[in-house]
């Protein structure tokens, strides 16, 4: 039997809805007392496919324009940790840091848009010493 990851965990996935799981219990088909429905053949093969589909999308685009969307995710969760009611500053430190990571780290291998991440990255930096400080942490 294989299974399929989950957020929630490891599920079982059996090759038809019908088939009772190894060592299932009588009256319960999927050998475990839930009302989980599962997973078909079917719905395992589009989402394969849709998997597929997406990862050739994906590698068409430049990397440089995934590594800067990644960028601007990590400046945003910092925006979102500092505008949090209280701010919580660990959480703000680590994509703040993580971000110019990428931005000093890759530099002008960012292409044009270098100059825009620079200055996010001060901006995302002043507000975080600003913030701190209206804290009265320094």
């Amino acid at each position: 039997m294989s299974s399929l990851w989950t957020p929630d965990g490891e599920r079982p996935v059996r090759p038809t809805p019908d088939a009772p799981a190894p060592g299932a219990a009588a009256g319960e088909p999927d050998g475990v007392a839930t009302d989980e429905p599962t997973i078909s053949e079917e719905d395992i093969e589009r989402v394969e496919q849709e998997l597929a589909e997406t990862r050739r999308r994906l590698a068409e685009v430049p990397a440089q324009v995934v590594v800067l969307n990644h960028a601007m995710g990590l400046y945003e969760l910092a925006a979102i940790h500092l505008s949090a009611t209280p701010a919580n500053l660990a959480e703000a430190a680590l994509a703040v840091d993580a971000f110019a990571c990428m931005v000093e780290g890759l530099g002008e291998r960012l292409g044009p848009d270098i100059g825009t991440m620079r200055d996010a990255l001060s901006q995302i930096r002043l507000a975080f010493v600003q913030i701190k400080g209206a804290n009265g942490q320094n």
